[in-house]
């Protein structure tokens, strides 16, 4: 592709190394110590060209809907921005980055980035002589981790139901790295071909041996010239007899726990008749209490009276019931449905109805006059309109025709500024 001249003028010699499109026109070009954004004329704006150093200590971006910004943060400049289009963005920062890297003397000359994944905060990249991680809100900044592929001794993958764990040890000491498992298998795939190119191996296996620190001999066991005598005596299984004064003891204990068990064991009903017989001789000995209770027994004798006698008087009051409901019975029995004569004595129009039959009128009825139908055939109908008529009616086609046309003029221009929108202009 060719390369707009305001871009190669503004090159000054550098190779281009990445050229990434952001629709229509628009590119982005990225050499070794910079960006080159470039903006083809449109409606919002000229034709233009902005570029973006390498030697940024920050990196960050921020994603909407149809929008992303990249954000470049210099140590002694004032920040700088671009925006592309939402769907490009992976295309754009995955040379930007490489670039940053590239500025900030991460990567040596010669060496080239793999490939860049973003998990939530946590970024990975991956070159072809080391992996970079970065965890924080930035895609990249000051706070890195790298780990070279020449000090790598393992290299491990432990699977999950939602993410996949990493082990990639270096120096002998291991660094977990979580991956959700959408993409795990990319990045796995990625990270054993780029150490498998290092170190010139073509497995897993084969890279572990490859890489691989030799276990030193573990130490002979050496016994303790320390003495702690006998220790402690064992407990004696069969315990020594008991004297005769603990003997005595256990006797008195029995003894005294024995009236104690008489006393519970006595039935409950005695304090009851003791009460009741002092409350006898308490009620012999005042006459007012032997009234009371004489008063107290009579009451008693007219409730039993009165329980008595309340189911007769439910009996009488069911007979009773049943001797009226009878009467009733015999008052309505002379009352009877009618009879067939009567019947058939009913009105003839009640007959009829009862019948079924049904009265109707003619549906169709012939025309009261028929002279009105031919004096209508009798007018005189032209189809051809009138002059006047078709001159408004080719003069309405035109101005349609035009109306049409600027339409869709409106239409192009309303998809232009829509389009240079979306590029982030």
């Amino acid at each position: 592709m060719n390369v707009p001249g305001i871009v190669q003028s503004t090159l000054d010699g550098e190779e281009i190394a990445a050229r990434v499109s952001l629709g229509g026109e628009d590119e982005l070009f990225v050499t070794s110590s910079r960006t080159l954004l470039y903006r083809s004329e449109g409606l919002l704006s000229d034709e233009s060209v902005d570029d973006y150093p390498h030697d940024a200590d920050r990196l960050t971006l921020s994603e909407g809907r149809r929008k992303t910004k990249f954000t470049l943060e210099y140590p002694l400049e004032d920040d700088k921005q671009f925006t592309v289009p939402a769907k490009a963005t992976d295309d754009v920062l995955h040379p930007v980055i490489a670039g940053v890297l590239n500025g900030n003397g991460i990567t040596n000359a010669g060496e080239t980035v793999v490939q860049t994944y973003r998990f939530s905060e946590l970024t990975l990249i991956i070159t072809s002589d080391r992996l970079v991680k970065h965890i924080g809100g930035a895609v990249w900044d000051e706070d890195y981790e790298e780990y070279a592929f020449e000090d790598v001794t393992n290299l491990a993958f432990e699977d999950g139901s939602v993410a996949t764990q990493i082990v990639l040890s270096v120096d002998g000491r291991p660094q977990r790295i979580k991956a959700p498992n959408d993409e795990a298998n990319d990045l796995r795939e990625r990270l054993q071909r780029a150490l498998f190119e290092y170190h010139d191996v073509s497995s897993l296996a084969e890279l572990n041996d490859v890489v691989g620190v030799e276990e030193d001999d573990e130490p002979e066991e050496s016994g303790s010239s320390m003495d702690f005598g006998d220790g402690v005596d064992p407990l004696d299984a069969n315990p020594p007899e008991l004297t005769d004064r603990e003997d005595g003891g256990r006797a008195r204990e029995q003894t005294q726990a024995q009236p104690q068990e008489q006393t519970q064991s006595q039935p409950q009903d005695q304090p009851t008749v003791d009460s009741e017989a002092q409350t006898g001789q308490a009620a012999s000995s005042d006459p007012l209490a032997q009234q009371d209770q004489e008063t107290q027994t009579q009451t008693q004798t007219q409730t039993q009276s009165n329980a008595s006698s309340e189911p007769a008087s439910v009996e009488e009051w069911g007979q009773q019931g049943q001797q009226s409901s009878a009467d009733a019975g015999s008052a309505d029995s002379p009352q009877s449905t009618p009879s067939d004569s009567d019947v058939a004595a009913g009105t003839p129009e009640e007959a009829t109805h009862e019948a079924g039959i049904v009265d109707t009128d003619p549906i169709f009825e012939e025309p009261a006059d028929s002279s009105t139908n031919e004096s209508d055939g009798d007018l005189d109908t032209d189809p051809t309109p009138a002059p006047e008529v078709l001159d408004r009616l080719d003069a309405l086609e035109t101005a349609v025709d035009e109306q049409n046309e600027l339409i869709e003029r409106q239409q192009e221009t309303i998809e232009q500024l829509i389009t240079e929108l979306r590029q982030g202009r």
